[in-house]
């Protein structure tokens, strides 16, 4: 990759200047659709030193940007990749900086407002049809998610029971699918979630995905058949239902829940760091406006704490937890908020080999794998550490299509080829829990 940049000058001395003009500049946080995101980019930089690194915090903190990769402006360090968001009216002071100091950057989105239309499904006459005609390879709205879901449970009684386990913030239900082949017997379980940040779009799609092949398919594959037979997986397609439905309609690139503080004027939560593990330690944030804030307490936005309860309740029989995000094409396992080894580690570091491995056989896509805290970053009160403490040996996170070429505006013509391969590595991991690891 082909990064811009000038001779090496005085980082420090054009800080202060370069500040100035932001603080000129500074536009409003939230944009709407309608507002559009003409003239905005998507710039990716990487700091070669922990001054520049430094001067980075300060210019984020400063111009309010949207931080695509990492979550927070806390990860911002030497040698760590940031993709940025960064309005128009910012991004020539941005540039001006950058080119200045000589910190390496590429422009990834010369204009999103273009890029977002172009890869848009906000479009007319898309095939909307449910039965057979319910089509897979676009995005769809909450609506047509939970008519989907209205839809199985009354054309497959025998495999699918669609229940609410509560109450979002904004009062939606938080609906999830129970999918496997009825049994009177004890019978383990799978959990999968989708959606627990809104702007992540091809994550809900994958969850429909999932049960499409589940139903397509479990009288020709045996490998499908034998899971459906012996677990049960529960399915939540859009676990954070008023973010996923606010990026529809007001601002593509939310994040976080929208729930309000009257403390504060900024909405939400990250939903992934509201879990009771570590709560609000290293790689959250305590500040209500940042997009990796941690909540006024843990499990405090009923989408957690809804999902916790029906986790708790079940604990003993669901034996694996599988969280779906993009975007990094990683596939993460316990700890995040700690650089430790957990006690089954030989078991799960087999099975990411293995669903890895599964997934590049497809298209040749690499994914990275192991421990989140090395993997990725460190972060605290995530889901996936909530359900590995909570007694759930098998627990990952996925963090899907692509490393920042189209980011969180992964275009609809991907979204099969990234759920075809993404099936063989769900696929290998449920195999793997039924063979019972040594």
């Amino acid at each position: 990759m082909k990064f811009l940049g000038k001779p090496r000058t005085r980082t420090a001395a054009f800080l202060p200047l370069c500040l100035l003009f932001l603080k000129i500049l500074q536009p409003g946080h939230s944009q709407l659709y309608s507002n559009r995101y003409a003239g905005d980019k998507v710039i990716r930089l990487i700091p070669n030193t922990e001054e520049e690194a430094n001067a980075l915090k300060k210019i984020y903190h400063q111009l309010k940007v949207d931080l695509w990769q990492p979550s927070s402006i806390s990860y911002v360090s030497k040698g760590a990749v940031t993709d940025v968001h960064i309005p128009q009216n910012g991004s020539q002071a941005l540039l001006a900086f950058l080119q200045e100091a000589n910190i390496q950057y590429k422009i990834l989105i010369e204009d999103l407002q273009y890029t977002l239309e172009k890869t848009s499904s906000l479009r007319p006459q898309r095939n909307r049809r449910y039965l057979s005609g319910y089509n897979y390879e676009v995005y769809h709205s909450l609506e047509e998610i939970q008519n989907w879901m209205y839809h199985l449970n009354k054309t497959h009684p025998g495999l699918i029971h669609v229940f609410s386990i509560g109450k979002s913030y904004e009062g939606r239900p938080l609906y999830v699918l129970k999918l496997g082949r009825k049994s009177r017997t004890y019978k383990r379980a799978v959990w999968i979630d989708c959606g627990i940040h809104a702007r992540e779009w091809i994550s809900p799609a994958f969850c429909q995905w999932f049960v499409k092949e589940a139903l397509l398919t479990y009288k020709s594959d045996p490998t499908m058949r034998k899971m459906l037979n012996h677990l049960y997986f529960y399915i939540m397609p859009v676990f954070n239902v008023d973010g996923y439905h606010f990026s529809w309609t007001s601002d593509r690139f939310w994040r976080k829940t929208r729930s309000r503080s009257s403390r504060f004027r900024c909405r939400g939560v990250d939903a992934n760091r509201n879990w009771k593990v570590n709560w609000c330690d290293e790689g959250a944030s305590m500040h209500p406006c940042d997009d990796a804030y941690c909540g006024p307490f843990p499990e405090s936005e009923p989408e957690v704490k809804a999902v916790a309860t029906f986790l708790r309740k079940h604990r003993k029989h669901i034996r694996a937890y599988l969280s779906f995000h993009a975007y990094a094409q990683m596939l993460l396992y316990p700890y995040s908020y700690k650089y430790a080894t957990i006690p089954n580690f030989s078991c799960v570091e087999s099975a990411a080999y293995k669903a890895v491995n599964a997934l590049r056989s497809v298209y040749g896509v690499q994914y990275r794998y192991g421990p989140a805290s090395s993997t990725l970053y460190v972060s605290s009160g995530s889901s996936m550490d909530w359900a590995y403490k909570n007694g759930i040996p098998y627990t990952f996170a996925f963090e899907l299509r692509d490393t920042g070429h189209f980011g969180f505006l992964l275009p609809e013509m991907l979204i099969k080829p990234t759920c075809t391969e993404t099936m063989l590595a769900v696929k290998n991991i449920t195999m793997h829990l039924l063979k019972k690891c040594p």
